[in-house]
């Protein structure tokens, strides 16, 4: 039954439920190999059939189909395969079975090999002595080219691998090496080594089985000896003539690759060592990474890897993370905290073993950078070996090094790197918390990433990308489970839970709900810390999120009842379903934002609606279609509601989103105007630029009509179209302004900067800041004037916060746009005559502390005023470096110190950005800065960008040396005396502590 056939309710999705489990278990019921009898009956019958084609086809039928029934039970096989076995290997010996017949036995023996696997199958063939000589007789009948008769020649490479491995030196079995004409005869040792290289180039599954004869045949103590640098000199050189450009050079190098893979594997490392350089070396002029060929780059990881086990010690990593008791009954013994204790005191004990020092080899650093870019390659079966690699050689490395390789990892999750970056990193972090190779200091690194991969989703073109990202990171989190104490992931018991029931509820693909459901119940089970782990359990378990309609319109908001779920479930709808490429799970998104308005309507009317109403207007058409969808669906899920309780529904949607809704046309007529004004339409002289004057001056006096969340929007969408309308339409071909025209705008722009709304004052301030330079032409004087006024606090707008902020960035802008030039006419330049009142009108905005019930508004102001400083003075040291004075730097640089000290985390970061900005700009560097030489010190340009500002742990010890300085130490310590009275703990306690210090 397709999903799109099943009812929104579930409903028949319960009647599956009801019979999936069977189906399922039914397939995984066999308990015992029940068909010997009819086995050794079609093996009996081979001798009979094996001359007739219509029987013989009948009979390998009969077989196939009993062996396939236990391809995910091969083990069940075991006991049997020793008599099976003998019974086709009676036939093989037999000198009287002909040749058909001999084809016909091997054929079944690699039947039973496919089933159970070459390395358990391996070790039941015979390899006494006296079978060598008669396997390589065989040889001399095979034809290389007759691709019926494959499975024979590959049995007898299996067989000859086993054979070899006898305990004699291979040359006393040569005997007489002279023939009975009197010619020498080729030794044992290179008649097994010529079967091995002719067998590595053909086309065949016999050059899997060649490879397994190498790997066991040249390691052999009297081998390895006299022949193994020859078959590495020819390997290798095969290697380096081939090139997978061709389909015969793929094949070559595909047998030399699994060959030499496999040597290493198998070899010991003191045998393997010497030639492990020589082999990478070769192996980087392959090219491997650039190949087309899935097979050959998957074995030059896979070589790679191996290369990198040789190079390192074969020793387990004392300083892996153990999580202590893995049994049951021990567990029940002793509490969960035990395990803890004593993995740290273990930690502790072999600290000191841990530091030994050892030489790496630097070909090491080759391999894993090899390995990271296998993480990123198109291939899943290359990332997923290259992951494997990327754990076993972390295991083998000190603990530092090793925690430069998760660092490197973790730069797979850049959003400049494509999904399959993301997907190799997943896995290669499943793996290295798999061994215990990603200590529990890293988890809070990791956790954030993993949070981002359960949600990738990368559109391209009409589809998108990433639901193998979000499989892979569900692996993380049920390897996690598996390898972490609860005390562990703990701090991350919230985010980890949210963000698999939102992936187990609302993933567009079933197979990563399904993954998602069984990393969640692996977490409950083996943590036991996530909230109400068995009840979310029970209704989202397996079979339970097959059906994405039951999932998205029941099971959700059954999720929802528990108030740990509710918010992160509608955030992630709003935030990443309902702009969805899909159609149908944009739809399905907003009517389960339908179901879930009832638990928090409160939430959906003063959070949600504000946020969707700008996304109704937005230039991608399936943001704007979802989030159309989703404010019908919320506001007549409030409907319903108000109308059940009785009330009015403006009690639940409020009028500001109302007016939201009002507003949506005037954002989008300005675009409009922006865009035409863009692509140059002729409507030069047109009344039509008057009407779009209007509209756009009209815009900006309504800004205090509109909700905040749209008013935003709006201005920025009319000072755009004023910018691109005014360079369009009001420029003549002299590049000139109509005198006019250009008096009555500024006029009109100046005068409403003294308005009694705030609003209109910012909306014309920004407007004046996008002004063209013509405009500005002769009338730079008169803008500054009226900015002037803006800024400056009066006690009748003190509460204008943001219109002062918004009057600082249009006097940079519109420094910035007239240019600079010294001995200018104060009317259209930045000059010597205007530049101190310029510096002036920013100053003035750092001391803005203003306070209102929205807290400390004049933040907003500071910021704002940082940011002009710093543009208004790199204009300045560009173009006219003479205009900057000794004053006017050093007032630049306290101010900005002082706001370093800053209460507010992200104000910090700003002002402490600002400072370093200017300390390190050398193009050229700002003249006269205070005690240039102390700062370098104390802030070096090594640590510009590690340094965190938002911190106040790295913040603040630097922030106090500035008190040394005797320029700074006033302006230094008034920021921090306005901050140590700050509400934040964090900062309070770190400040007093630098002060102390």
């Amino acid at each position: 039954m397709a999903l799109s056939e099943m009812n929104g309710d579930g409903s028949e999705q319960e009647e599956d439920r009801c019979q999936e489990p069977d189906v399922i278990a039914t397939g995984n019921i066999l308990e015992s190999f029940t068909e010997s009898q009819e086995i050794r009956g079609l093996i009996n019958s081979l001798k009979g059939v094996y001359g007739n084609l219509g029987t013989r086809e009948v009979t390998i039928e009969k077989f196939i189909v009993i062996m396939d029934k236990y391809q995910e039970q091969p083990h069940l096989l075991d006991s049997h395969l020793e008599w099976m076995m003998h019974l086709l290997l009676d036939v093989v010996r037999d000198n009287r079975s002909p040749s058909p017949l001999v084809h016909l036995a091997f054929k079944f023996l690699y039947i039973i090999t496919k089933v159970r696997g070459y390395k358990i199958f391996l070790r039941l063939f015979p390899h006494e002595v006296a079978d060598l000589q008669p396997v390589l007789d065989m040889f001399a009948d095979q034809n290389p080219k007759d691709y019926e008769t494959w499975e024979t020649r590959y049995m007898l490479l299996l067989w000859l691998s086993m054979t070899c491995l006898i305990p004699f030196d291979l040359a006393r079995l040569d005997g007489n090496i002279l023939s009975e004409e009197g010619r020498t005869r080729m030794p044992i040792m290179d008649r097994i080594l010529k079967v091995a290289k002719s067998y590595l180039v053909v086309s065949d599954k016999s050059r899997d089985a060649a490879a397994v004869l190498v790997s066991r045949f040249i390691t052999r103590p009297d081998v390895k000896q006299k022949r193994m640098a020859d078959f590495l000199d020819w390997a290798l050189s095969t290697l380096s003539k081939s090139s997978f450009q061709t389909m015969e050079g793929t094949i070559v190098m595909d047998g030399m690759l699994q060959a030499l893979a496999q040597l290493f594997k198998h070899g010991k490392r003191d045998d393997c060592l010497p030639y492990a350089s020589t082999v990478l070396e070769c192996l980087d002029n392959c090219k491997l990474s650039e190949s087309n060929q899935t097979l050959l780059r998957k074995l030059g990881v896979k070589l790679v890897q191996r290369l990198g086990l040789t190079f390192l010690k074969p020793k387990v990593a004392k300083w892996r993370y153990q999580r202590g008791c893995r049994s049951l009954a021990a567990n029940l013994q002793f509490s969960a905290q035990v395990p803890v204790a004593q993995n740290l005191v273990a930690a502790a004990v072999t600290a000191a073993a841990d530091e030994e020092e050892y030489d790496i080899p630097g070909e090491v650093e080759n391999v894993i950078e090899q390995l990271l870019i296998g993480l990123k390659d198109k291939d899943t079966i290359v990332r997923w070996s290259a992951a494997k690699g990327i754990g076993r050689i972390t295991g083998r490395l000190p603990k530092e090094l090793a925690d430069d390789v998760v660092g490197s990892l973790l730069d797979c999750f850049s959003f400049q790197e494509t999904d399959n970056s993301w997907h190799g990193g997943c896995l290669a972090l499943a793996e290295l918390g798999r061994r215990g190779l990603l200590l529990p200091s890293r988890i809070a690194d990791v956790v954030p990433v993993i949070l981002k991969a359960l949600t990738y989703d990368e559109k391209r073109g009409a589809c998108s990308v990433g639901s193998n990202v979000r499989d892979a990171a569900c692996y993380v989190c049920w390897a996690f489970a598996r390898a972490y104490d609860p005390l562990e992931l703990k701090p991350f018991v919230n985010q980890i839970s949210s963000a698999l029931v939102i992936a187990a509820v609302f993933d567009r693909d079933i197979n990563c709900r399904r993954a998602a459901s069984a990393a969640f119940q692996e977490n409950v089970g083996r943590q036991g810390t996530f909230p109400h782990g068995i009840d979310i359990l029970t209704a989202s378990d397996y079979f339970a999120v097959g059906n994405r309609v039951n999932c998205f319109l029941n099971i959700s908001v059954y999720i929802a009842s528990f108030p740990e779920y509710t918010q992160s479930m509608i955030d992630h709808l709003v935030n990443m379903k309902i702009n969805h490429w899909d159609g149908v799970i944009r739809e399905l998104s907003t009517k389960a934002l339908h179901n879930l308005t009832p638990q928090v309507p409160e939430y959906m009317t003063n959070v949600v609606l504000p946020r969707l109403l700008p996304l109704s207007v937005g230039t991608d058409l399936h943001t704007r279609h979802g989030a159309i969808l989703a404010c019908a669906e919320i506001t007549h899920a409030l409907y319903k509601l108000a109308a059940e309780n009785n009330r009015s529904v403006t009690n639940y949607f409020n009028e500001k989103s109302l007016e939201g809704l009002k507003q949506i046309h005037q954002e989008v007529f300005c675009t409009l105007i922006e865009k035409l004004s863009l692509s140059k339409m002729p409507f030069r002289e047109d009344p039509i630029i008057d009407g779009w004057q209007w509209l756009i001056n009209d815009s900006l006096r309504s800004l205090p009509l509109v909700s905040s969340t749209a008013r935003q929007q709006i201005k920025e969408a009319a000072v755009s179209a004023l910018a691109a309308l005014c360079n369009e339409y009001y420029i003549n071909e002299q590049r000139e302004a109509n005198p006019v025209l250009q008096g009555e705008l500024l006029q009109q722009y100046i005068s409403e900067l003294q308005n009694t709304e705030e609003m209109i004052r910012c909306g014309f301030s920004l407007a004046l800041g996008a002004l063209p330079r013509f405009l500005l032409k002769g009338k730079l004087q008169q803008v500054l004037e009226g900015l002037k006024k803006v800024i400056c606090i009066s006690h009748k707008d003190v509460s204008f916060a943001e219109s002062r902020r918004d009057g600082l960035k249009a006097t940079a802008k519109v420094c910035q746009t007239v240019g600079v030039k010294r001995d200018g006419p104060q009317d259209e330049f930045v000059c010597k005559d205007n530049v101190i009142q310029i510096y002036m009108m920013l100053l003035n905005g750092m001391s803005d502390y203003t306070t209102d019930s929205r807290g400390d508004v004049g933040a907003w102001v500071r910021e704002a005023a940082m940011t002009s400083l710093m543009e208004v003075t790199l204009l300045l040291v560009q173009n006219e470096p003479e205009l900057l004075d000794a004053n006017i730097c050093k007032q630049i640089m306290c101010c900005v110190a002082q706001q370093s000290a800053e209460k507010i985390d992200r104000f910090r970061a700003h002002a402490g950005s600002v400072f370093l900005a200017l300390l390190n700009f050398d193009n050229p560097p700002i003249p006269y800065i205070p005690h240039r030489e102390e700062l370098e010190r104390i802030f070096p340009r090594s640590e510009a960008v590690t340094l965190n500002w938002n911190a106040p742990s790295q913040a603040f010890p630097r922030i106090t040396q500035l008190l040394g300085l005797p320029t700074y130490q006033y302006y230094v310590l008034l920021g921090l005396t306005v901050s140590v009275g700050g509400l934040t703990e964090t900062t309070v306690r770190y400040k007093a502590q630098a002060v102390y210090l």
